[in-house]
C-alpha cells in the first residue's frame, strides 16, 4: 500500500469512526493537471457532526499515517469542511451543499469508489 492509499484508508476510518455517511473515493491519479490525486468526500448530518469528522480525520491520519492537513477550510460554518492533505483531498458536506456542487461527477474519468455506510 501506497502513502495515498494508506492516507486514504486512515481518513475513511477517520470518518467511520464519527458516523460519516455516503463516502466516496474520487481517484484523479489517471487524469492530468489535476491539484491532487484523489478526492474523499463524505456527508454529516449537521454542522456539529461535520466538525466532529474534521477532527476524527485529523486524528486518525495524524496517528496512523503520520499526516496533517496542510489547512482546513470551512469549519466556521460547517456547511462544506475541505481539508488539504496535498495528495488528498477530503470535502466534508451537509447532504444539500453536497447535491448542490456534485464534485463527484466534474471529472467524467476519474474512478469512483463508494464505501458502504457502517450501520
Amino acid at each position: 500500500m501506497d502513502n495515498t492509499e494508506l492516507l486514504i484508508d486512515k481518513i475513511v476510518k477517520g470518518i467511520q469512526e464519527k458516523k460519516g455517511r455516503n463516502v466516496t473515493i474520487v481517484d484523479l491519479r489517471g487524469i492530468e493537471d489535476t491539484i491532487c490525486k484523489a478526492f474523499v468526500l463524505c456527508t454529516a448530518g449537521s454542522p456539529t457532526q461535520a466538525q466532529a469528522l474534521a477532527d476524527s480525520i485529523a486524528d486518525v491520519a495524524r496517528k496512523e499515517a503520520g499526516a496533517k492537513p496542510i489547512a482546513v477550510e470551512g469549519l466556521r460554518q460547517s456547511l462544506w469542511v475541505a481539508m488539504d492533505y496535498a495528495d488528498v483531498m477530503v470535502h466534508i458536506f451537509l447532504p444539500e451543499v453536497r447535491e448542490f456542487y456534485d464534485l463527484e461527477h466534474l471529472w467524467a474519468d476519474a474512478e469512483l469508489t463508494e464505501i458502504k455506510d457502517l450501520d
